[in-house]
């Protein structure tokens, strides 16, 4: 299986992933990772051929889960996804996931993408590209874009799961796990 794992900031994606990269056996691959460098460099930015590099590296296996919206990316992954994960919970359990989060990054002060040095910082939270108010501006925008992209349940004949709360996931990690487990 390769599965993408997409939503807005806060929705879950990275820990949906890593659940389901532990549940499949498959490699996780975690985008933000590979794009914030040390200071908070962002090769999809700054190095795009680089970012595209890299997680055309990542993702080469056979099997893998990837979290992120990173559209710059996106004609190196999608194509070989096999299955889709929407993240869609409400607003406000984004916006409680997303302080959570940035609350408790921000007090342990751990390094976030090991090597790079970038802590939470509770003075960046104002920033437009925090993701406390890139979670809030965006919600709407994000729901909306990729509820157009997945109409059906299915993208481009592949399925696509949305995930709207926790059970929601608990559930799906066990399907695919179980369907994984399925002789052919």
């Amino acid at each position: 299986m390769r599965i993408v794992v997409v939503g807005t900031s806060g929705s879950g994606k990275s820990t949906m992933a890593k659940a389901l990269s532990k549940a499949l056996g498959a490699p996780h691959i975690e985008l933000d990772a590979i794009n914030w460098q040390a200071g908070w460099r962002d090769l999809a930015v700054h190095e795009q051929h680089e970012f595209l590099r890299r997680v055309a590296e990542a993702a080469a296996g056979e099997a893998w889960v990837v979290d992120g919206n990173y559209t710059k990316v996106r004609a190196a992954l999608w194509p070989r996804a096999t299955a889709f994960v929407w993240m869609d919970p409400e607003r406000w359990v984004v916006m409680r996931q997303v302080l959570w989060r940035s609350f408790s990054r921000a007090i342990t002060r751990r390094e976030l993408w090991p090597g790079t040095g970038n802590r939470e910082q509770f003075r960046k939270w104002l920033d437009p590209e925090h993701p406390i108010r890139w979670a809030w501006t965006h919600w709407p925008a994000n729901r909306a874009r990729y509820g157009e992209t997945f109409a059906g349940g299915a993208f481009e004949g592949r399925p696509v799961y949305r995930v709207a709360s926790r059970r929601d996931g608990r559930h799906l990690i066990a399907h695919l796990a179980q369907a994984e487990a399925l002789p052919i």
